[in-house]
Order: structure tokens, then sequence, then C-alpha cells
């Protein structure tokens, strides 16, 4: 294509965290305009947004209804080419249902919407209209995630047999829902939220991890869930033990009231060879641990010479020299980059690469909303074992 993607967003107003994070990320390789946007459910701050962003008031539309019909209307050099989608989980299947079904590509933060069966008709909503769906779960941007993954492909680790993946954050370790914080307020709220609180805000994240590392599937959880702070509707601490295809087992964390923590995200994954561990809070490191070997620390943007020579993966996303740190907003434009390359390659006529294709999919929100249901199934069940229900 000779010239930028144009992108339209719903929610992400200055009232809001995340949207800044996904413009920041979005326009970072300079492949993505914001053209239009429905910034808010107050009007004031969503005129106000866009003017702040520099879009034009007439496309600052008053509902994401709105927008997506007046865009679908406009010439095919002024129309937005994909939307973006930053809003509570309970809007998140609406407006991404419209937008497909009116010619439009999306990226929608996770987990995609607040229900399998929500899940499963955008699956087959992608499906029938060959549009592209992009979930931002953003860890998998990182590049020694990805070199992790090469590595357990190529069989560097033999074969698997244990999955440890955690995710503690403290930011609620109080009622803060009560205390004027609006992230936590629709967070725990089963209603904007979902079923789920820590496993449908963070366990997500780790359970795709665990999936999207080892090319493994889950195929049975036994979950303890609880509600640490009282007055709290919803989860908000879990651990679940985990199997997998081919036999492994595996344990998965997510806490969001294990005080003093931040987003201390890790994976930690061992075969019968060696094993392979990474965490967000280091993440330029990759630590390898073989049997009989000193460890050995693989490090972002290196060339290695072989056998220690990073993965294309790993290369693709890497976009600074060595010894640089790269972090969250490097990893979740990788994402967004790859997501315009396939959009772009599409709208060409081409085919994406292999590298433009890893970026987390509609197949992906799908087993995420599995995950959430599967979980409080297991932990409202008196059976050790309860098997995933994709």
């Amino acid at each position: 294509m000779k010239r930028k993607l144009r992108m339209g967003m719903v929610g992400g107003g200055n009232d809001a965290f995340i949207g800044a994070v996904h413009r920041i990320a979005a326009f970072m390789d300079g492949k993505i305009e914001l053209v239009c946007g429905t910034f808010s459910v107050n009007r004031e701050i969503s005129l106000q947004s866009g003017e702040d962003l520099f879009v034009p008031e007439e496309r600052v539309y008053v509902s994401y209804q709105e927008m997506i019909e007046q865009e679908a209307k406009l010439p095919d050099g002024e129309r937005m080419d994909f939307v973006t989608i930053v809003t509570p989980n309970f809007l998140h299947f609406e407006p991404a249902k419209l937008a497909l079904e009116s010619g439009f590509d999306v990226v929608v933060e996770k987990p995609m919407t607040v229900s399998l069966e929500e899940a499963l008709e955008l699956q087959k909503i992608v499906e029938r209209t060959g549009r592209t769906l992009c979930l931002t779960h953003t860890y998998s941007g990182y590049p020694m995630v990805k070199q992790a993954k090469a590595m357990i492909k190529e069989g560097h680790f033999g074969k698997i047999r244990k999955i440890l993946v955690e995710y503690p954050q403290g930011w609620l370790s109080r009622l803060t829902e009560r205390e004027g914080n609006a992230g936590a307020a629709w967070r725990t709220d089963p209603k904007r939220s979902g079923k789920s609180l820590a496993m449908g805000d963070i366990g997500t994240h780790v359970a795709h991890l665990a999936e999207y590392v080892t090319g493994l599937r889950i195929t049975e959880v036994c979950a303890d869930l609880t509600s640490f702070v009282e007055g709290r509707q919803l989860d908000d601490d879990g651990s679940v033990l985990l199997r997998f295809t081919e036999g492994a087992k595996g344990v998965l964390t997510a806490s969001q009231i294990c005080a003093g923590e931040e987003n201390a995200v890790r994976f930690r994954i061992y075969g019968d060879k060696g094993g392979v561990e990474w965490a967000n809070e280091d993440p330029n490191n990759l630590i390898v641990k073989m049997l009989d070997q000193p460890r050995q620390y693989y490090r972002t943007g290196n060339a290695y010479a072989a056998p220690f020579t990073l993965s294309t993966f790993a290369s693709h996303n890497t976009r600074i020299p060595a010894g640089h740190p790269e972090g969250l907003l490097e990893s979740f434009a990788n994402i967004y980059r790859n997501f315009a390359a396939t959009v772009a390659a599409k709208k060409d006529g081409k085919t994406p690469t292999p590298e433009q294709l890893d970026f987390p999919n509609v197949n992906d929100g799908v087993r995420g909303m599995a995950f959430i249901d599967t979980v409080v199934a297991s932990n409202e069940s008196n059976e050790k074992w309860t098997k995933f229900v994709i």
C-alpha cells in the first residue's frame, strides 16, 4: 500500500488509560493514522478527546453505530480501514460484529467478549466475511517470547512435560472499586466485565501464553477461585491445574490481591531435555536451562552465530540494537504492525508472511472465553477435572 491504514476508535477517550496505549502502539511504525472515533459515552469528553487528537469534529461520532454506518458511506479514499475497540468487556461484541459485517477489520481488547456464545458468533462472522480480527494479548508480542516459541517448536527442549504460568498483581488488594477507581469499578462488575475478574482480566493472558508458546492446547482444568476482598462480587485470585494435549501438565495462577506486585507475568516451561523461562519485568532476557549444561541467557537484538541464532520471528519483532530495553509499548506495537501488514497485504491481493500473521486472532479470542467458562465451571463443580469446552 502507498498510504497509511486509517483507524477508527471506539472508547479510549481522555478519561481512559488503555486507549492512549493503543494509539502509541498503533502509531509507532508510521503505518496507521487515526481518522475518526467515538471516544466516550460522555459527548463532551468524546469531543474534547477528538480535538486533542486532531480528529475533525464531524468525524467524532455520537455512537459506534453512527460511526460505522457513516464511515461505510464514505468513498474508499476517505473511510476508515479498521476499528479499534477499547471499551469495557460488555461493549466489545456489538461494535465488533457491526464493523465486521460492514466491511471493516477489527482490533479489540481482551477478553474478546463477555460470553463464549458471543465469541463463537464473531468467529463465524470472521470466517464468513474474510475480515481480519486482532486480539491484543500484548505479552505475545515480545521478541524473547517468540524466541521461546520457536525453540520449543524446533524441539530444543524435547517433549514438553511441565508448563508453569503466572500473573500476580496487587492493585485490587483493597475494595478499590469503591474508592473512585473507574477501571476497578467496571472490572469487578459482572454486568460489565463478565463472569470472572482475575481469570477474565489477567488469567486469559497467561492461558494464551501457555498455548501460544508451547503450541499445545489445554484439555482439562481443576480450578480454585476466591474473592478475598470482602464485598467484591467476582474472583480476585485463582489457581488452576492444567492438562494439555500430548500429556503435558501445568499450573496457572492469576491474582490481583498479591499486595506489592505490579505486573509480574512469567512462564517456565520444561521438556525432557531442558527448560526455558521468561519474565515480563525483565523482557529482554530469555533464560535457557539444559540438562548438564551451564545456564544460558538469550538477549533481544543479538546476532548470535549458529546454533544460537535467533529465530526470524524474534528478529522480525526486534526494533532496536541489543542492550536497549524493549518493553510493553514495543510489544503492543508489534501486534499492531503485524496486523497492519496483514490487512495491507490482503488489500493488495497478496498473501501475508507467517511473521506478519503472527498476532492473536479471533480463534485465540474463542479459546480465551472457553478458558473463562471452563475455569468458572470447574470452581463450581465437585468433580476434580473439568473438560475444556472447545
